[in-house]
């Protein structure tokens, strides 16, 4: 029989009660395995008799394992490929960036050594984006909640996350439920993670995002927009067919009206396609209504046969600057992190980066915090 993953809340929940145990009992359970990852079940102490049998029957402390871990030349990017209990390898990301970094105000920032975990929600991708390496995968299966959970259990043990963003493979609000259930465990203890700092990114499935906000409130929403027409939508991401402009558009109003958040719109920047004056000028119109902030992505090559390049820094400039001064968007531009792993934005599928792989884990103090 298939084992399940301690961490599968609704899971343990439920074989917990029907058990008769408390399902509060979950959370030292889970406090104990992140603190001693290969332990026994019956090590874990002062749980009911009667739960031992049931975890021992029922449960693993882990269903996944890690099956390498590559970290970046400048060391702040660290690639983990997890392997699930079926066999399948998904992909997870730390970032580091240290947030003192820079002056504010003519002061030294305040702040300190941040990490942000990009997560996987599925094996592979069915939205097909022409840019993104997960989309020629194509779509293999739905990660539980508890292999959701499960990345995080196996990052903590390379850094202390503060962050989380759903931008790793697959499409997160296409495994609603997932990914629901595996945020609410996050914000329990043992992780107890503050909401603001939990981001769900999606390329604009309207009918969960207007369920988000009720589902996870204080969640972060990001949404991969990519284009300021839905005809270069079409182009560069087949399934924004699915969900035409306009009603993307309403359905972020409606978030923002009842959420009162801030919303991340990702843009990534593809020479000739989307990222010229003209379409800084578009996308400054369709967002000038909103509180938004605009994260500007250089491509990252998938591989000789891209059909893209990557925009100039002159190109991504002037968009930035269009974006700011005419429309007064706060817009960033991402930093470009682990393209050497194959761990950057758009990178992650399946493969083994041609470099030595690290044989532990170590204690890794950069770090990165994607909403300053």
């Amino acid at each position: 029989m298939k084992l399940k993953s301690v961490f599968d809340a609704s899971e343990i929940k439920s074989e917990f009660e029907s058990a008769g145990i408390n399902p509060n009992f979950a959370i030292p359970i889970w406090k104990y395995v992140i603190q001693n990852p290969d332990c026994v079940w019956d090590e874990i102490p002062s749980l009911p008799s009667a739960a031992y049998s049931l975890l021992h029957s029922k449960f693993k402390t882990l269903t996944s394992s890690l099956h390498s871990l590559f970290h970046s030349s400048d060391g702040t990017t660290s690639k983990l490929l997890i392997k699930l209990q079926n066999g399948a390898l998904v992909e997870a990301v730390v970032m580091r960036y240290d947030t003192r970094l820079g002056m504010l105000g003519g002061k030294p920032r305040p702040g300190g050594i941040r990490s942000t975990l990009c997560i996987s929600s599925q094996v592979g991708c069915k939205m097909g984006c022409t840019f993104c390496a997960t989309g020629t995968m194509g779509f293999k299966s739905n990660l539980t909640s508890g292999e959701i959970v499960e990345q995080l259990v196996h990052a903590s043990r390379i850094a202390d996350i503060r962050n989380i963003v759903f931008m790793g493979m697959g499409e997160p609000l296409n495994n609603y439920n997932a990914v629901v259930e595996a945020v609410r465990v996050m914000l329990k203890q043992p992780f107890q993670l503050s909401p603001k700092r939990i981001t769900i990114s999606t390329v604009g499935i309207v009918h969960a995002i207007n369920k988000l906000h009720n589902d996870l409130p204080g969640v972060s929403l990001a949404v991969s927009l990519h284009a300021p027409v839905q005809e270069i939508r079409c182009q560069i991401m087949p399934a924004a067919r699915a969900f035409p402009l306009q009603k993307l558009m309403d359905a972020l109003q409606t978030f923002q009206k009842n959420s009162q958040q801030k919303i991340f719109i990702e843009y990534i920047m593809l020479d000739g396609v989307n990222d010229q004056e003209e379409h800084a000028h578009l996308l400054g119109e369709l967002l000038k209504t909103f509180q938004v902030v605009i994260n500007l992505i250089p491509f990252n090559p998938i591989g000789s046969t891209s059909q893209f390049e990557t925009s100039s820094i002159q190109s991504v400039s002037s968009f930035q600057k269009i974006l700011r001064e005419t429309y007064k968007i706060r817009t960033t531009i991402r930093k470009e992190m682990g393209q050497d792993i194959s761990g950057a934005c758009g990178q992650l599928v399946v493969n083994q980066p041609d470099i030595k792989k690290t044989p532990g884990t170590v204690e890794l103090r950069d770090i990165e915090d994607l909403h300053l």
